[in-house]
């Protein structure tokens, strides 16, 4: 489980096909100040990538090697990943870490669009389009993580939501790297989630 509290930037240092070219071994260069990095990141342990929870394979003082399947592949932007590409950082919560962000599993649900950029006083309103299925899960003033950045909605309006970004979390993610038109990973909140199953069930 993560907070959506991204704790450090890293960078694909090199990516190599697995499995007949459907799977793939990433590589990502990390930050000397996370609370993770070097000797702190065991084997077999989880940390969220731009809102995808991966487990740590190999690890060195400065990277971490982690292989990715064909369906995460499909289902995230890690197919769009390549050397170079800066990655948001979060290790697992551990039990007394304060919950700053919202509870997030790692799992995404989807991808989402960049629509649009408009300075707002301060802050940056950030306008995103969203797969249909998605669309009934995103409420105003409900919680989402976009690339694993634990965010509040603004507004919502048919596919399309927005959110304020201000200058620190920009300066502190890989929201100062991307542009219209690109692809973000999304996590619907987890209550949203299980509230809509649960009705599932009684409308049948």
């Amino acid at each position: 489980m993560f907070t959506g509290l991204i704790t450090g930037i890293g960078t694909v240092k090199s990516i190599t096909p697995l499995g007949e070219g459907r799977d793939a071994r990433f590589v990502i260069t990390t930050p000397d100040h996370a609370p993770w990095a070097g000797a702190n990141k065991p084997l077999g342990a989880s940390i969220a990538c731009s809102g995808v929870c991966l487990t740590v394979v190999e690890a060195g003082d400065d990277w971490f090697a982690t292989e990715v399947s064909a369906e995460t592949l499909a289902k995230t932007t890690l197919i769009n990943w390549k050397p170079g590409s800066k990655i948001n950082l979060e290790g697992a919560l551990r039990a007394g870490d304060e919950l700053g962000g919202h509870i997030v599993s790692g799992h995404v649900d989807g991808v989402a669009i960049v629509r649009a950029l408009v300075p707002e006083h301060g802050s940056v309103r950030w306008r995103f389009v969203l797969p249909e299925e998605l669309a009934p899960f995103v409420a105003p003033k409900g919680s989402i993580a976009i690339n694993g950045v634990s965010l509040t909605v603004n507004e919502v309006e048919g596919h399309e939501f927005g959110v304020n970004i201000i200058p620190h979390t920009a300066a502190h993610t890989n929201f100062h790297a991307l542009a219209v038109g690109e692809a973000v990973n999304v996590e619907i909140d987890m209550l949203a989630r299980y509230v809509a199953r649960q009705l599932s069930f009684k409308d049948a």
